[in-house]
């Protein structure tokens, strides 16, 4: 007998979101493991508020809801709000209950100001380190750099000479402008939509486009972030940070450092020596003579960062792919920073949850 299409709609609803969300769900690891580092910042979370006026977003459901953009690849706030208006897994994940009212996507916007502002993104990173500490899944010898460019939110229209004011000549917002014949350089241009982005070209034939740099330190036992760091977009951006990432590392016992043909400078491996750190980066000896010798590449530990060191594309690749940051959607380097450091952690978590962690 076929059914009849009725449409009516339920008066009560008896189900919570809990109850709605499957027991092996990938998510509720990764909830487990965010809502446990979340409750260490509480007290940085008192802060940062007043005790006085009306209630903000609880900061808990803020950085989960800031989670869920980053694994989902949601592109903006007013679509992160849409979905959590109507899809029962974001509302679960956040905190909230099935018939609660979603916020407003600008005052979603307007209280993530105040952590972006902040260095929450850095101690959110930390704490979910710490927990990989404790399920033995840091190595504290062996790592890896990297750095990757990404791409600013502004056009290379609006890179324009220093000294000129207001917009491109013409009476439209999108202008034909021809830049046959104009040298265009940092030193005497900058965007006016972004002035910390860079215009930089990473590898001969490939265009140069507005950018900041991005940096990784990964642990080679498991491949998990580390330390993160962005920087202007510039030709020794990647040693530099390198160097601050690396003389961070706790302890004082020898450790390898593995990196790619970039790294093969006399400065920079004078520099991890100083910090008592074997560089295991790639031989750039091509029409030149490398910085290290075969007093490092004969060992076979050589060989094995050689191989490991790749991970870091991956880390790289799945922040750009499902962490946004391809283009970056924000502008000027305190945000892209916050929002790098932030994807650090979501991937971390998304690692540690495919290694085990947070599902017993």
């Amino acid at each position: 007998m076929r059914g009849g299409d009725k449409k009516m709609e339920g008066i009560f609803c008896y189900l919570s979101a809990e109850s709605v969300v499957p027991t092996d769900h990938p998510l509720r690891p990764i909830r487990k493991m965010a809502e446990e580092a979340l409750q260490q910042l509480s007290s940085s979370f008192e802060k940062m508020y007043s005790h006085t006026g009306r209630p903000s977003i609880a900061p808990e459901k803020l950085m989960k809801a800031l989670l869920l953009q980053t694994l989902y690849s949601v592109k903006s706030v007013r679509m992160l709000m849409e979905q959590l208006g109507y899809n029962i897994l974001f509302k679960w994940f956040v905190g909230l209950a099935i018939d609660d009212k979603v916020w407003d996507h600008s005052t979603f916007s307007q209280n993530q100001e105040r952590f972006i502002n902040s260095d929450i993104a850095k101690a959110f990173l930390e704490k979910i380190q710490e927990q990989a500490g404790k399920a033995g899944l840091l190595s504290s010898e062996h790592f890896s750099i990297d750095g990757t460019l990404i791409e600013a939110w502004a056009s290379i229209k609006s890179f324009q000479k220093r000294d000129k004011q207001g917009p491109l000549a013409g009476s439209g917002r999108n202008d034909e402008v021809d830049f046959h014949g104009e040298k265009r350089s940092n030193e005497t241009h900058e965007s006016i939509t972004d002035p910390d982005s860079r215009l930089f070209r990473k590898g001969k034939g490939k265009e140069a486009k507005l950018s900041y740099m991005g940096h990784v330190l990964m642990e080679n036992r498991n491949g998990l972030i580390v330390d993160t760091e962005l920087t202007l977009a510039t030709g020794t951006a990647e040693r530099e940070a390198a160097e601050n990432m690396v003389e961070n590392i706790p302890g004082s016992h020898r450790i390898t450092v593995a990196g790619d043909k970039n790294y093969d400078t006399r400065g920079f491996v004078e520099a991890m020596r100083e910090f008592n750190a074997t560089p295991h980066v790639a031989q750039n000896d091509k029409n030149r003579s490398s910085a290290i010798d075969q007093r490092t590449t004969r060992h076979e530990g050589y060989a094995i960062s050689q191989k490991y060191r790749k991970r870091i594309e991956e880390i790289f690749g799945w922040m750009k792919t499902v962490g946004n940051l391809r283009k970056i959607k924000y502008r000027g380097k305190t945000k892209v920073s916050w929002h790098f450091t932030f994807s650090a952690a979501a991937y971390n978590l998304v690692r540690m949850r495919n290694l085990g962690v947070g599902t017993a």
